[in-house]
């Protein structure tokens, strides 16, 4: 294990109250199911890619739903967020899941059952008539977690996608996808590949591929520097492109980072000149290609390598109308100096907040 696998709660800072947690997570839902909409709409990816998105990002949302069941009625325990530069659960509240979700059948098994649950709850509220207290609320929260929630759907560090034909008109023979949750920015990256095989079924080195990517592949780096490291483990395979998608920061009311973005969104609201709801999301997505090849090694085992252009970037922000009237009111010159003018997504509305 690497320095940059090493992650500590101190990374990370507890929310305020129930109602913070209860708002946050539905701010995370909300800007995902938006995201995905506008990442399609406005072509960021192709078709293909667009499916694998969506498919670690319901991950992502999976395991943010699990999150809210696990620590809906808890008055002991509170769930870590990244706060600075990242806006995104602490990474080690994917591994609490995961853990948790390993011994299921022995929380279950210590907890009351429903049936006894179900009888105490009618028996407060028709013949008591009082509230239902905290920790019965927890208990039966935690029921529905341990019952309900898939241990294989949990968002964990390294997620490999599969190997398909890559897509009509491109100009290699099979693409593949992964995702990781980098533990040192607490963000998730989305990866593709588009590569090339000299042998004759790509399945005969399957289990190689994903292994080198999961070991080589699993953390945030310089792009040229991981494909160099894909390229030099896997002999026969010939990668041509790798893209990443990097997910965020989530600039919201939460975050305590210096990013311009987010400090101009929380002078907005302290302000009162937006709601609490703001946000903005900021993404990138670099790519490297290769320009071409070269042979490395000895006369008799002699590699055919790669040779990396310079690595592309594009920056995204997507944020509601609003949002973007003020950004570019305050930094004009950063919002010109993204791909494409800034991405409009609909308002987020919470009405607890009105209250």
């Amino acid at each position: 294990m690497t320095i940059n696998h090493i992650t500590t709660p101190l990374d990370s800072a507890i929310l305020d109250s129930k109602e913070h947690y209860i708002f946050y997570h539905k701010m995370v839902d909300y800007v995902f199911k938006e995201l995905i909409v506008s990442v399609q709409r406005h072509k960021l990816l192709n078709t293909h890619e667009v499916n694998m998105f969506k498919q670690y990002c319901d991950l992502l949302l999976y395991s943010v739903e699990a999150m809210r069941i696990k620590y809906m009625y808890d008055e002991e325990d509170n769930m870590k967020v990244d706060l600075t530069e990242s806006g995104f659960p602490n990474y080690l509240e994917f591994r609490y899941l995961f853990n948790d979700l390993e011994l299921r059948n022995d929380y279950l098994q210590k907890l009351t059952p429903v049936e006894v649950l179900q009888e105490e709850f009618l028996d407060t509220l028709m013949r008591k008539k009082e509230p239902i207290k905290r920790s019965k609320l927890f208990q039966a929260a935690s029921i529905v977690y341990y019952s309900s929630v898939d241990k294989r759907y949990i968002f964990n560090r390294f997620v490999q996608g599969k190997i398909v034909k890559s897509p009509e008109g491109a100009t290699t023979d099979y693409m593949t996808s992964w995702s990781f949750y980098d533990v040192a920015s607490n963000r998730p990256f989305v990866c593709f590949m588009y590569f090339n095989y000299s042998g004759s079924d790509v399945n005969d080195v399957k289990g190689d591929i994903y292994d080198v990517l999961k070991n080589t592949a699993d953390r945030k780096m310089k792009l040229d520097t991981m494909a160099y490291g894909i390229d030099r483990k896997l002999a026969k395979v010939s990668p041509k492109l790798i893209k990443r998608v990097d997910l965020g920061p989530l600039h919201n009311m939460f975050a305590k980072d210096e990013n311009e973005l987010t400090h101009i969104i929380l002078e907005g609201i302290s302000k009162k000149e937006i709601p609490l709801e703001s946000y903005a999301l900021s993404l990138k997505i670099d790519e490297v290609a290769s320009k071409s090849e070269f042979k490395e090694g000895s006369f008799f085992s002699k590699q055919l390598l790669q040779r990396w252009d310079d690595v592309f970037r594009k920056k995204y922000v997507f944020a509601p109308h609003r949002i973007i009237q003020l950004l570019y009111n305050k930094t004009p010159e950063l919002m010109n100096k993204l791909a494409i003018p800034p991405i409009e997504m609909a308002d987020l509305k919470i009405k607890e907040l009105k209250k």
